[in-house]
């Protein structure tokens, strides 16, 4: 039983270095893997080790079935979790993410004028980007008040907007 909470708790090692090492011991095992995205990889194995022991040790100590039968529960239990590892990390490397939100994005939204803007100057507006609330410098052809809803007419740069007031 010695054995499997060895390999049981070696494999948690490896797995507790694969995270806090980030990557740094993927190099060893780049070659070995022959093409085969990812199936060897750190937290695979690390996977398979902890589960064969830990199932292993559980095995012997429950039924005493002997050493042959609790390595082999270990063997597929271990097989099944490397085989979850792997198809869990593979989608989250293929997973898609929504596009990064630009500054054009802007032009035709609506937001409120924080900051009263002057005829011939900037103030602020409050305006959402990406879901997110962002203040963007502002400048309108007519004065609008504090509190006014405006609509983005362009991206006059990174941080400033043209903007317009809403008329119902």
């Amino acid at each position: 039983m010695g054995w499997f909470l060895g390999l049981g708790i070696a494999g948690l090692v490896l797995l507790v270095l694969a995270l806090l090492l980030d990557g740094l011991l993927e190099g060893l095992f780049d070659g070995i893997g022959g093409g085969l995205d990812g199936v060897l990889s750190l937290p695979v194995i690390a996977g398979f080790l902890s589960v064969l022991g830990f199932t292993g040790a559980i095995v012997l100590g429950a039924t005493g079935a002997g050493a042959v039968a609790a390595t082999g529960a270990g063997v597929l239990a271990g097989t099944g979790a490397g085989w979850s590892t792997w198809r869990f990390s593979t989608s989250l490397i293929r997973g898609r993410t929504d596009a990064t939100p630009r500054g054009d994005d802007l032009v035709g939204t609506s937001g409120s004028v924080v900051t009263a803007i002057p005829a011939s100057g900037y103030g602020e507006v409050l305006l959402r980007l990406g879901g997110q609330p962002v203040k963007y410098a502002a400048k309108s052809d007519t004065p609008v008040p504090r509190g006014t809803e405006v609509w983005v007419d362009a991206v006059l740069s990174s941080t400033s907007v043209s903007v317009r007031p809403v008329t119902g």
